[in-house]
């Protein structure tokens, strides 16, 4: 057995387990054991407490994001913040349309990176959502939906920045296009999965695309029983969530836009985030909102609040780096060799890029490993390059999308207060739908341009 096809049995038992089990994080965790057990044999513990010590170096950034994040969350819960500005939004929010479409807007409008995206808009809705009785998975749903896809259609964000610099590294791009920014430009008009995530989702929330499987069953469960999410996500509630409570609307609005502006000035997330946590120092303690010990309880316990995630991620990061090392990616790209042709070749680099960062859960680590392979077969088949970094962008973006343990589903569903598994489920419908009818645009446009 080849270890590519042995990765592909790992990735099968991960998904089947952790969809029968609900428990995605130990499915992780033995997947990437079972690809130790297989490469290393009887160094395999040693070997993967080294992969897991590389990763969480590695990651040391989203580490801190994750958790200072969750440390201004019990901060501006505390300071009762939220509550002031939800009271505020719930006076646009009069009925589920419109609560739908403002968190659609504000999806649109915090543009500049996914995880600024997903963890802001969750705060500011999530209490208004629970007034308006729609269930949690719905505002999963266009968190994830006006996340990644947002910021892959515009050329100001972090990841076109990253993408564009990625594709302007190879020859074929470099000597057509004039910059980095000037390539990727070109490619957004056909980034067809995540124009389609995006209108599905604006259809979703004018109430045209109806309510497909775990979502209508979401939707059922609010109205026979008036809960907003799922016993099994009860543990990531832990705050009591009252959204007719009385609070000051500018301990809420005041960090929150420092975050922002932060945010999108300087692209970096961090430093967004350690800015608005000192800003709520200043705003709380001076007017006795919290002392000084409490202020900084509530960052531990904030911090500490987000280790699920991070256990994770950690779990996620692993098995894509044990993937790495059963060479995943070499073996799918030798199998989709033999059907390679200039007309198809945009299709199978979109099915390509969405099945390795479905399977792996990282979008921009595969788009790394994959473009300097898939841009070269382009100009040797004579391919279309804008249709093929494109094609790149969209499958990296739906497995980004609709993999249940990547970190774009994991912070959607930790910022709606329901389990990652129960958000992948009930979008899953839709995110299929993006995908076949991407697929499918890329193979006419392979043929037509």
């Amino acid at each position: 057995m080849t270890d590519g096809l042995f990765a592909i049995i790992i990735i099968a038992l991960l998904v089947v387990g952790a969809i029968v089990t609900r428990r995605c994080t130990e499915c992780l965790l033995l997947g990437s054991v079972l690809g130790c057990v297989y490469l290393y044999h009887g160094q395999a513990l040693s070997q993967w407490c080294q992969l897991i010590t590389q990763v969480v170096a590695d990651n040391a950034w989203l580490w801190l994001v994750c958790g200072l994040f969750g440390s201004l969350i019990a901060l501006l819960q505390a300071s009762k913040g939220t509550f002031g500005f939800s009271n505020i939004i719930a006076k646009v929010c009069r009925n589920d349309r419109r609560t739908l479409f403002t968190s659609f807007v504000l999806g649109i409008l915090l543009f500049v990176d996914d995880y600024l995206n997903v963890l802001t808009i969750g705060v500011c809705m999530r209490g208004i959502y629970d007034k308006r009785k729609l269930p949690r998975e719905s505002l999963a749903f266009i968190l994830n939906s006006t996340g990644a896809p947002v910021c892959v259609l515009l050329p100001i964000s972090t990841w076109a920045i990253f993408f564009g610099s990625l594709f302007y590294e190879q020859e074929v791009i470099s000597s057509q296009y004039t910059s980095a920014m000037d390539a990727y430009i070109h490619a957004i008009p056909f980034c067809f999965y995540p124009i389609l995530a995006l209108l599905i989702v604006f259809l979703f929330t004018l109430g045209i695309m109806p309510k497909l499987g775990a979502m209508k069953r979401a939707y059922q469960r609010v109205e026979e029983t008036g809960r907003v999410y799922s016993e099994a996500s009860k543990k990531y509630n832990h705050e009591e969530n009252n959204p007719d409570a009385e609070g000051n609307v500018w301990n809420f609005l005041i960090p929150m836009l420092v975050l922002v502006v932060i945010g999108v000035a300087t692209l970096d997330i961090l430093l967004a985030i350690v800015t608005a946590l000192l800003v709520c120092l200043v705003l709380y303690v001076p007017r006795k909102q919290m002392d000084m010990e409490e202020f900084f309880n509530l960052t531990v316990s904030g911090f500490t609040d987000m280790m699920g995630i991070f256990f994770m991620l950690v779990a996620a990061f692993t098995l894509k780096e044990v993937c790495d090392l059963l060479h995943l990616t070499q073996f799918l790209v030798a199998v989709a060799q033999p059907i390679l042709s200039p007309h198809l070749f945009p299709a199978v680099s979109f099915l390509l890029l969405g099945v390795l960062a479905f399977v792996t859960g990282s979008n921009w680590g595969m788009s790394a490993v994959v473009t300097p392979i898939l841009l070269p077969m382009c100009a040797a088949l004579g391919a279309n390059p804008v249709l093929t970094m494109a094609a790149i962008v969209s499958g990296g973006t739906f497995g980004s999308h609709a993999c249940f343990y990547t970190d774009a589903t994991i912070l959607s569903a930790n910022s709606a207060g329901i389990s990652n598994m129960e958000h992948a489920m009930s979008q899953l419908p839709y995110t299929m739908i993006a995908a076949i009818l991407s697929l499918l645009g890329y193979f006419v446009a392979g043929y037509v341009m």
